[in-house]
């Protein structure tokens, strides 16, 4: 391995910086919404939200001085745990289901979304399967097919529990199978075959077929399913070229829902403006910038995988997400990293930024 260098600091200071516009905008966005019963605090999400923060970073230090490629005999541990967790959500009684997705474990006052952990243990996973079993790729029966079948499982125990983020983690895959060689053609079979998994689940269940038929036409039934996506246009609208002001809009108090977790880029777009959201994106847009291009200088296969998959994780969550509050995507309930409410997603992706930047330090600088 090469000698172990500082951490690349321009994407730790864009975690940073991105990390704390997302603790402002909790704020913002529920100033109003945290008064009412039953919180009855203003301080109650950004509380959590700086708690989960500190956790993250705390997750993220320990991990970024870790070395990377001792996750490796871990890997499999890591995707039997992330599994069992993901079996564990669907047991009736135990998984907590809201809005439609039954995706959360209660653990006394907190809650927990193993999808999160999942996704994680998935990339590490992948990383140190495909890393092995590169010389195989070529071949479909012997290196692609044990690689779809596990990325299946994983895929279809969370498409049972929520289709926006059984969508992340197929991306999540696909992206890791490119990235390791994969043929073109094997490549295109497996989208097909995921874009028609993602058609039965969205027929099998009627409120993701009425999602569907919102984004389509949300005009139709404007007090019911395209209630979020006309809202949310609404707010993004009327934030002009440099927004309303922090704290002074007006859609989070009764039009936009789910301001502070997956709809807070419509938040962001009425308070800081068209201004404000394309900073916001093109901080974005620098992560996945830096992120790949450690992806490419890291040292061995394992690192150049691992770093992928993990930005390639982050990166498709963006997309999802601003896709759907901008109705370009339909909606998915997926948050947007770093800035969204949320423990369990902030947490883990802060931990697999630590293992980016570990990957860092030991980049082949060309």
């Amino acid at each position: 391995m090469p000698a172990k260098r500082p951490p690349d600091f321009i994407l730790f200071l864009t975690v940073l910086v991105l990390l704390s516009v997302g603790v402002t905008m909790v704020f913002s966005s529920t100033l109003w919404f945290a008064t009412l019963p039953p919180f009855n605090d203003t301080f109650f999400f950004v509380r959590r939200q700086l708690i989960w923060a500190l956790i993250g970073l705390a997750a993220m230090v320990i991990l970024m001085n870790y070395d990377y490629w001792r996750l490796k005999k871990w890997a499999g541990w890591l995707f039997i745990g992330g599994m069992l967790l993901l079996a564990v959500v669907l047991l009736p009684g135990v998984g907590v289901e809201r809005l439609g997705a039954r995706r959360w474990l209660n653990l006394g006052p907190l809650s927990f979304q193993p999808s999160e952990l999942a996704k994680l243990c998935l990339v590490v996973f992948f990383a140190a399967g495909l890393s092995r079993r590169i010389h195989l790729l070529q071949n479909f029966w012997k290196g692609m097919l044990p690689f779809l079948f596990l990325g299946g499982l994983a895929t279809g125990l969370v498409i049972l529990e929520d289709l926006g983020t059984a969508v992340s983690m197929a991306g999540i895959v696909f992206v890791m199978l490119f990235a390791a060689g994969m043929r073109f053609s094997h490549l295109m079979g497996v989208g097909l075959l995921g874009i028609g998994a993602v058609g039965a689940a969205i027929s099998r269940e009627p409120y993701r077929l009425r999602r569907l038929l919102a984004f389509l036409d949300p005009e139709k039934d404007p007090q019911g399913a395209g209630w979020h996506i006309l809202n949310s246009l609404m707010s993004l609208g009327s934030g002009g070229l440099f927004g309303t002001g922090l704290g002074q809009g007006h859609s989070k108090y009764l039009w936009v829902p789910e301001r502070h977790t997956d709809f807070i880029f419509a938040i962001i777009g009425e308070e800081l403006g068209f201004i404000g959201a394309t900073l916001v994106i093109l901080l974005f847009v620098l992560f996945i910038w830096r992120g790949l291009k450690i992806a490419i200088t890291a040292p061995d296969p394992f690192g150049i995988l691992l770093a992928t998959g993990i930005v390639g994780g982050i990166a498709i969550q963006v997309i999802i997400n601003i896709g759907v509050v901008t109705s370009t995507l339909p909606i998915t309930g997926i948050t947007l990293p770093f800035i969204s409410f949320g423990g369990s997603s902030l947490v883990f992706t802060l931990a697999g930024v630590g293992i980016l930047l570990n990957v860092s330090r030991y980049s082949i600088h060309k």
